[in-house]
């Protein structure tokens, strides 16, 4: 092999070559280099090998292309700039120390470099008349001649780390090294020409340069801070009306729905999606048109399909709100039970589920379980890759979830509705691996909810983790305390003439019962819930189907079973809870239905039908015998409906319906005794007393809200009886029909003729969402909801603007301790309300005085009504700018890496003393992190770091220690390992769905390996990558039934070719392919973060 190339691989490093020629040569007077790329670091490593070299010229290429295009569009000649050409250089000299390492060590070799310029040791040009691709570099003597030495190496390598091949990857170069006397005389010739042709960067024009780098400015803490808003708020510290388009003459625009629009906007754009979760009665529909608007003059009118999906009472608001923006002409629209129509793409009414650009979703929270057939339906619309040919690039589809509640349960409601616009590991937000990140989330809240007291710290914690990693990056939320504590905001209202209702302090109502109540409480709890008592096998029995016939016709029989008995004995003690009438009809159904099943084994035909509601169609007057007619029918279609005999079963199932059909009519028996009510008597003395009260109740209107059809119905007769007319009882029977009444008698907001023909409104939960009733000011929850968050959106219907009462009053009916023992309904509702609370921030208590609403820690504690702290910090930074322009310009333009010293005395938190402060960010996320002597790396939130940044405009700053640089570099370790650790392709929890994901996959690859088909192959291809990213939630599940299938020879391998195939094509998968403008890149996993600011404490 030749010895005179140099490739960079093994030793045969340029570097080496510069090195051996340094220390060997004899009389080395002078390194000249021409390159097109020069970085310090490449300097820094040759700077020791260079000390007694005398002269010492770098002539660096500049990018003269462009600045021939520049000069070209202004219709001038090009004849060579020199101030341009300096300004490039300096281009460059800042993006070296951009992208030099963060270290003690090439700082000073950077200063040293600087240094030599201005002593003349170094003399630097930069060539401003041609584009420079050629490097080379010369070693001279002073006098060079045929009788000395010289050598002349050129190629590839530009005077860098990467050039030199000293860098860890470093680049594959091809370089020659030359002595003979005619080629390094020619190169020397060249090396002159070149030189006198450039433009001399100057020892001033250097100390100018240092000037605009972070090596050569001082920093004070307070600018440091402001900085950090800076760079943290973006674009959101601009406020310009002017984005969101014409609104309807009717509307202005306010500040904080321009704020939320500009905020929306900029989330959909980086993330696909966001949720609009502001709180009930801030015009949520307003700022999704004005969105959807921005959207649609940003995408091209003439290219935009969007889609709204609401629940069908918000209809009529969607379709004329679109109508007064100009937007209806754009859009379909769907309500949230007719999503099929799209999928199955058979209604012309509607456009391919691949044409939408934009979809709204009204009520989002109904989305947040991934096992129901509208979220199926839901996310097969969202994820669809676009066809359309708007402005806004990329196949992903733009999707607003609408809801005042997201979080209605548990944290799986936000991780499962993100993934309608979000794939489970490839997320676009600085959490990439969604599941790894929710796993121990949901574990640790599963170990929760299995205490007996609720830790309300714990839950705190968990939800502020999700807070500030997953939901401030893509949620637009504010309270009405909010606004009022916002200058721009308050004036907004004022300009509106809008007064919010006070909100009373909660008011609980108890009931007790006597002792002989007390005691059928507890027997009947006793047996309601003892594991040797009634068991509920009406609910079981597939679960006792003998182990072939289970095999045969149901997965899973014996969770499946559990699991409806665990329903219905909850469900019975909630029914207790609600009323003794709704309990005793409840009761009778379920002796009634336990007693037909006993019934069917009598006549050897036990009906099982899953898709019919048997006892519903005995109580219509149904024959045994037309019911088994239409099990057989439905039988063809889904063979879980079955007709089966007594020998089918396990001799058990039968003892154990007659031993729950003794137990239920013993029960059944005691309470028919039962005439008193103690907890209607609570009601009846609270309305004598307070709730009718015209000092409370102005205008004399009750809402009473209550889980149960049944408690309502016997509500409705009891008050009718008590105060004649005016009682209006509301189910979803008549909701619809008589929805003009509802509006005209208790809807503030009404335009109709207004009627005072009722007072009194008892309602189911039909009513706690999608309508004013706002004429009334005193509201009660006769029974508690086991979704808590049903108990805020029930105080949403009257604590509202308009609100007829200056203050809103909120009752509600505890559960009786007797059956709470049971199934924890109060710390459940404590549980969920104080997740949402700390997750998102809510204007007041709604269930218990225990919800710690005043210390969530968005809210800055000790302001009046309690201010979200992003907002204090964002309109501090906004007032800053507009009060500052110059100032705020200046510190905007700041280099990256700025960086001061603060005294310890001067901490905000203990924390933070003897620490270093660091804010990194690259295009994939950003992060803070606290570093202390020890080098110990602690992740902090924003609010935790702007909170030890936060500085006054008088403190001094100091020069940085040492320890600085080592801290800022466990920083970025820190980073490197939290990045590659959330883009894994492995996912390292143990959760059911990374399992179910696993065998997938694993059954994809098996299968591809071993079918004939090209098509089939091709699926499982797509399919592997669908699953892979976590694109569409069901698909695992579907692939594991398959798998099931397969193995149980139900289906054969042909028949599995076919269905493979099938799935790909229901979710898209052969379109499903990278973007065409590299939306979806794949991430590059050598990524360097930026080093925004730092700054560390010191005694």
């Amino acid at each position: 092999m030749s010895t005179k190339f140099f490739t960079n691989t093994e030793e045969k490093t340029i570097f080496q070559k510069f090195k051996g020629i340094l220390e060997n040569m004899k009389d080395v007077y002078a390194f000249h280099a021409v390159v097109g790329y020069f970085r310090s670091s490449g300097y820094f490593a040759l700077q020791p090998y260079l000390k007694e070299i005398k002269d010492i010229k770098i002539l660096v290429g500049i990018n003269v292309d462009q600045m021939f295009a520049d000069a070209q569009k202004k219709r001038l000649l090009y004849f060579g700039d020199e101030q341009k050409t300096k300004e490039e250089f300096l281009n460059w000299f800042i993006q070296d120390l951009k992208e030099a390492k963060y270290s003690q060590e090439v700082e000073e070799g950077i200063l040293d470099f600087i240094q030599d310029v201005i002593d003349g040791r170094i003399q630097v040009r930069a060539h401003n008349s041609k584009a420079i691709h050629a490097k080379f570099y010369l070693f001279l003597p002073q006098n060079h001649s045929e009788h000395t030495d010289g050598w002349v190496i050129m190629g590839s390598s530009n005077l860098t780390e990467a050039g030199l091949g000293i860098k860890k990857s470093p680049n594959y170069e091809l370089n020659i090294a030359l002595k003979d006397y005619d080629d390094v005389e020619f190169t020397k010739t060249e090396f002159q020409k070149l030189w006198e042709q450039s433009t001399t960067i100057l020892p001033a024009d250097i100390q100018d340069f240092k000037k605009k780098t972070h090596i050569g400015q001082a920093f004070t803490p307070f600018e440091i801070y402001l900085k950090l808003l800076i760079e943290y708020f973006g674009n959101n510290i601009d406020y310009d009306p002017d984005t969101v388009g014409d609104l309807p003459k009717t509307y202005k625009k306010l500040s904080y729905q321009v704020d939320a629009v500009n905020q929306g906007f900029q989330m959909l754009m980086e993330h696909n999606g966001f949720f609009l979760a502001d709180v009930v009665g801030l015009g949520k529909t307003i700022v999704a048109s004005m969105i959807a608007k921005r959207f649609l003059i940003a995408n091209g009118s003439l290219n935009t399909k969007i889609l709204v999906v609401y629940p069908p009472a918000l209809e009529k608001n969607w379709k004329s709100t679109f109508r007064m923006f100009g937007i209806d002409r754009h859009t379909k629209f769907i309500t949230n039970g007719r999503l099929e129509k799209i999928v199955n793409g058979e209604d012309l009414n509607y456009w391919a589920k691949e044409d939408y650009d934009l979809i709204l979703v009204d009520e989002a929270h109904k989305y947040r379980n991934h096992t129901s057939q509208s979220f199926g339906l839901l996310q097969r619309i969202c994820k669809a890759p676009r066809n359309g040919e708007g402005l806004v690039k990329g196949k992903n589809k733009k999707i607003i979830l609408i809801s005042a509640t997201p979080l209605n349960n548990r944290p799986q409601d936000l991780y499962y509705q993100l993934l309608l616009f979000q794939d489970a590991r490839r997320s676009t937000l600085p959490v990439t691996n969604l599941q790894s990140f929710f796993g121990p989330i949901i574990r640790e809240y599963r170990e929760l909810m299995r205490d007996d007291e609720p830790n309300i710290n714990q839950i705190r914690e968990i939800y502020n983790t999700i807070r500030e990693k997953v939901i401030s990056q893509i949620t637009v939320r504010r309270t009405r305390r909010d606004l009022t504590n916002y200058p721009k905001y308050i004036d907004d209202l004022k300009e509106q003439g809008i007064i919010f209702p006070e909100i009373a302090p909660l008011k609980t109502v108890e009931y007790n019962l006597d002792t002989k109540l007390s005691k059928l409480f507890y027997h009947t709890v006793f047996y309601l819930t003892d594991e040797d008592k009634i068991s509920y096998f009406r609910y079981q029995a597939i679960r006792f189907l003998n182990e072939e016939l289970q095999d045969t016709y149901y997965d899973q029989a014996v969770l499946i079973s559990k699991s409806l008995a665990g329903i219905m004995k909850t469900l019975m003690i909630k029914r207790l809870e609600s009323s003794f009438h709704a309990f005793k009809i409840t009761l009778n159904n379920l002796l009634v239905s336990t007693q037909r099943m006993i019934k069917m084994f009598e006549n050897d035909k036990v009906l099982i039908a899953p898709d019919l509601n048997i006892n519903e169609l005995i109580e219509k007057g149904f024959s045994m015998e037309e019911i088994e007619e239409l099990i057989i029918q439905l039988s063809t279609e889904n063979p879980k409906n079955n007709i089966f005999k007594a020998e089918d079963f396990e001799p058990e199932f039968l003892m154990g319906l007659k031993k729950d059909e003794m137990l239920l009519r013993e029960l059944h028996d005691e309470w028919k005794l039962v005439k008193e009510d103690p907890k209607i008597d609570k009601l009846f003395q609270a309305l004598e007393n307070e709730l009718l009260n015209k000092d409370k109740n102005p205008t004399g209107q009750l809402i009473i809200f209550t889980e149960s059809n049944d408690t309502a119905d016997y509500l409705a007769e009891k008050l009718e009886a008590y105060k004649g007319n005016g009682v209006l009882k509301i189910s979803s029977a008549n909701r619809n029909k008589i929805f003009e009444t509802i509006q005209a008698n208790f809807d503030a907001n009404y335009t109709g003729k207004r009627k005072d023909d009722y007072q009194i409104l008892i309602t189911t939960d039909v009513l706690a969402e999608g309508v004013n009733l706002h004429r009334a000011n005193v509201l009660v929850n006769y029974d508690t909801p086991w979704n808590a968050t049903r108990l805020m959106q029930r105080i949403g219907r009257i604590n509202r603007i308009g609100s007829v009462a200056s203050v809103v009053y909120n009752y509600i009916f505890y559960p009786s301790q007797h059956g709470d023992e049971e199934i924890k309904l109060y710390k459940n509702a404590l549980i969920k309300l104080q997740g949402f609370h700390s997750a998102y921030g809510e204007d007041t208590q709604v269930f218990t005085h225990e919800e710690l609403v005043e210390q969530f820690e968005l809210f800055k504690e000790g302001m009046p009504d309690e201010e979200d702290k992003r907002l204090l910090y964002l309109r501090f930074i906004r007032e800053f700018k507009d009060t500052n322009p110059k100032e705020f310009k200046r510190i905007k333009n700041f280099p990256l890496k700025a960086r001061t010293a603060r005294k310890n005395k001067n901490v905000n938190t203990e924390d933070s003393k003897d620490t270093t402060l660091i804010f990194l960010k690259s295009p994939y996320k950003m992060e803070f992190y606290s570093v202390n002597k020890d080098n110990e790396v602690k992740a902090l939130t924003f609010l935790e770091a702007v909170e030890q940044f936060e500085a006054k405009a008088a403190e001094q700053g100091y020069d940085i220690p040492p320890v600085h640089f080592e801290n800022v570099q466990a920083a970025l370790a820190e980073f490197d390992k939290d990045f590659l650790g959330s883009t894994t392709e492995t996912v390292t929890t143990t959760d059911k769905a990374d399992a179910i994901s696993a065998q997938a996959k694993k059954f994809m690859r098996d299968f591809k390996s071993i079918t004939r088909k090209t098509d089939t192959k091709k699926a499982c291809e797509a399919l592997l990558n669908l699953i892979d990213k976590g694109t569409y939630t069901p698909l695992p599940n579907e692939i594991r039934k398959l798998k099931r299938q397969l193995d149980k020879k139900t289906i054969s391998y042909g028949q599995a070719d076919n269905l493979i195939v099938a799935i790909a094509q229901k979710y898209d998968a052969f379109n499903n392919g990278e973007d065409e403008d590299s939306l979806q890149v794949e991430i590059d996993l050598n990524v360097t973060p930026e080093i925004v600011i730092t700054e560390t404490f010191i005694d």
